[in-house]
């Protein structure tokens, strides 16, 4: 065997997946060790893929690679990991730093004045995240909802409450262009607005489940505070600052397809206005770099495609979600093309939060949440998420149907190349 041009099989498997399956195994059992683990899994990967992948190149697959000739044909080039990455890094921590606003405003000490008393306190929270993700992106949405939770249950928060907030934003978000990442990048693609707006018959379907179970789990656990404190003022002008960064990260995510551009503009302006807690963003560094390691370990995995578009595909791709990170998963669905992009959305969208680390919403929740960095915790906790994902997903299927729409392809242009790696497999096996 000559290094580089034969990939060693396992089994008849690639070893990257074997890898990452592994590494996805350590965070599992060694939840508090997540970061060293994912980083010695991605590590290990890159290290595979030096000796025995000729053609890899890791500048190209962060930063995309454009020919000379291209560039003449204006021609579309490939694009890399690297905007990714840093748009999920920028949001992770600069949400932190807005949750942390949210908080020093008073505002979730004065909410109890406007919760119902008992288990429809958490009831109505987790509904208000819910609607709060369909314009927000679902981090900022399950921090806020977060944030309030911590005051008005007196710091003591279920763990399946904290799966149903991550729930509540992902579903939230999955029938609106502008409240999931996924979805976004399918509005770029070519998706109609209208054609995921359907995503949220499943979506209203499972929170109508999983948020009953929920809230009497956490009103068992910790009833929601009767009386707000006396004398509580509201600062409005954090509570603007808050706008602000909003704002700015909903017109940068629409513009440039970049919405931490606009959250940290925002931070930096109102910085200027109110004084900011700076120890909240290094408190999530370690969790948020926990997740950009994941992403870049799953953008790694050699997958050229998916099975077959249809609702039995897009049904699996939701159990997919919660442990591969959906928008690489998106991404090769939109190359496929033929999904009924609502079915699509709904899956990879709301199933990433039935494991802590399978959405981003549930990984900047944990850096408040540290005790929920349990994958066995979450599951035994957080068990009406997974039941909730599969009412939801037939509901959708009964009343809705399997629709795909095939997106038009841009004329005059190279066809888009999956962010994902793609690598020919000699010496036998396919991916």
């Amino acid at each position: 065997m000559i290094l580089g041009q034969i990939v060693p099989l396992i089994l008849g498997i690639r070893p990257e997946f074997i890898i990452f399956g592994v590494t996805l195994l350590g965070v599992a059992l060694f939840h508090r060790h997540t970061l060293i683990v994912a980083l010695a899994g991605l590590a290990a990967i890159l290290v595979f893929k030096f000796i025995f992948i000729a053609d890899f190149n890791l500048a190209e697959h962060l930063f995309g690679h454009v020919s000379f000739a291209d560039q003449i044909l204006n021609k579309e080039m490939r694009v890399g990991e690297w905007s990714i990455l840093l748009n999920l890094l920028g949001l992770l921590i600069g949400f932190a730093i807005l949750s942390r606003h949210f908080e020093e405003s008073n505002v979730p000490e004065y909410l109890p004045n406007l919760l119902p008393n008992d288990w429809k306190g958490p009831l109505v929270l987790l509904v208000a995240v819910f609607v709060l993700s369909s314009f927000l992106d679902n981090i900022a949405a399950a921090l806020i909802g977060g944030t309030i939770a911590l005051v008005v249950f007196q710091r003591k928060v279920h763990i399946g409450y904290v799966a149903a907030i991550v729930a509540a934003s992902n579903a939230g978000g999955s029938g609106s262009v502008i409240g999931d990442t996924t979805t976004t990048l399918m509005w770029i693609e070519g998706v109609n607005p209208f054609n995921v707006l359907h995503a949220y018959i499943a979506a209203f379907s499972a929170l109508a489940f999983f948020s009953v179970f929920a809230s009497l789990q956490q009103h068992k656990y910790q009833p929601i505070q009767k009386d707000a404190k006396s004398g509580v003022k509201i600062d409005w002008i954090r509570i603007g600052v808050v706008a602000m960064i909003l704002l700015l990260t909903i017109l940068t995510n629409v513009f440039f397809d970049f919405p931490a551009l606009g959250v940290w503009v925002a931070i930096l302006i109102g910085a200027f206005i109110r004084k900011t807690d700076w120890a909240e963003a290094k408190n999530s560094v370690s969790g948020s770099i926990f997740l950009i390691a994941l992403v870049t370990c799953a953008s790694l995995m050699p997958v050229n495609e998916l099975p077959s578009a249809s609702w039995q595909t897009a049904f699996v791709l939701g159990f997919v979600s919660s442990v591969f990170d959906n928008i690489p998963l998106t991404k090769l669905a939109l190359e496929q093309n033929g999904y009924d992009w609502g079915m699509l959305a709904y899956a990879v969208g709301f199933g990433g939060s039935m494991i802590w680390f399978g959405s981003s919403a549930g990984v900047a929740i944990t850096n408040k949440f540290h005790e929920a960095r349990s994958v066995f915790n979450w599951l035994k906790a957080g068990w009406h998420i997974l039941i909730a994902y599969i009412i939801g997903f037939f509901v959708l299927l009964i009343l809705w149907g399997w629709e795909p729409q095939v997106i038009e392809k841009k004329t005059g242009s190279v066809p888009k190349t999956n962010t994902i790696h793609q690598e020919p497999i000699s010496g036998g096996g396919n991916n």
